[in-house]
């Protein structure tokens, strides 16, 4: 079951009024998401932190998953591993981009490179598993 990007747009604002990311494409078991940084997002230093970082990691997966399986709010993760590569601009938007390495009956597995929005070297990469619900549209 397909969802559309602007399906999950409005599910996100039903559903998750508080979340603060765009999404820029879903679909082909992928996702690409994009979230404004400002001074709130940043650690000492001046550096995007890790906690946001993660996050983006963690809503790009979530993203593609529900672009594949259709609106499951009780999809959830199981495991997010994240490997920091290199100092995230603070200027830039941060881009999220998922791409699915299994969708089954009952798990969900992606992978997520995470950038400084222009720059083509990542700042992190993340590994996610979700549980899907057994009771689950289509």
């Amino acid at each position: 079951m397909m969802v559309t990007t602007e399906e999950l747009r409005e599910f996100f604002r039903t559903e998750f009024p508080q979340a603060d990311f765009v999404i820029e494409s879903v679909g082909n078991k992928s996702a690409t998401v994009r979230k404004q940084i400002n001074f709130d997002h940043l650690r000492p230093g001046g550096t995007v932190s890790g906690p946001v970082l993660m996050a983006m990691a963690d809503v790009a997966l979530y993203v593609a998953i529900l672009g594949e399986i259709g609106l499951v709010a009780l999809a959830v993760t199981t495991n997010l591993n994240v490997n920091f590569l290199r100092r995230p601009a603070a200027d830039r938007d941060i881009i999220a981009e998922c791409r699915l390495i299994k969708v089954g009956k009952t798990l969900a597995v992606g992978d997520v490179l995470i950038y400084s929005d222009g720059l083509s070297e990542p700042v992190a990469q993340a590994t996610g598993t979700y549980s899907i619900p057994p009771n689950r549209p289509g």
